[in-house]
């Protein structure tokens, strides 16, 4: 009678200590599956920011470039248009 209560002890302590293993092993894969998501979190928010910096940059210098050559070009034309009509008015006073 008492080797069946020692088996049946032992059985119910193996039996919970598989449980509390089972539990063990769940929270383990919780942690790392939030630390992933950590991870993937800070990963993928580093290189949004890293690539909307590079893309405002880029945009920002292409824009800059693009006006200055238009204001460039226009601003040559009516210096052109200009020394024009101040010839034309030194011709006129000449003559």
């Amino acid at each position: 009678m008492k080797e069946n209560a020692v088996i049946t002890i032992i059985s119910i302590t193996i039996i919970v200590l598989n449980m509390m293993m089972i539990i063990v092993l769940d929270i383990k894969n919780a942690i790392m599956m939030v630390t992933m998501a950590e991870i993937m979190v800070a990963t993928m928010t580093e290189v949004m920011a890293v690539t909307t910096a590079e893309v405002t940059v880029a945009t920002t210098a292409e824009v800059t470039v693009a006006t200055m050559a238009e204001v460039t070009v226009a601003t040559m034309a009516v210096v052109k248009d200009v020394a024009a009509v101040g010839a034309g008015c030194f011709n006129l006073i000449n003559n």
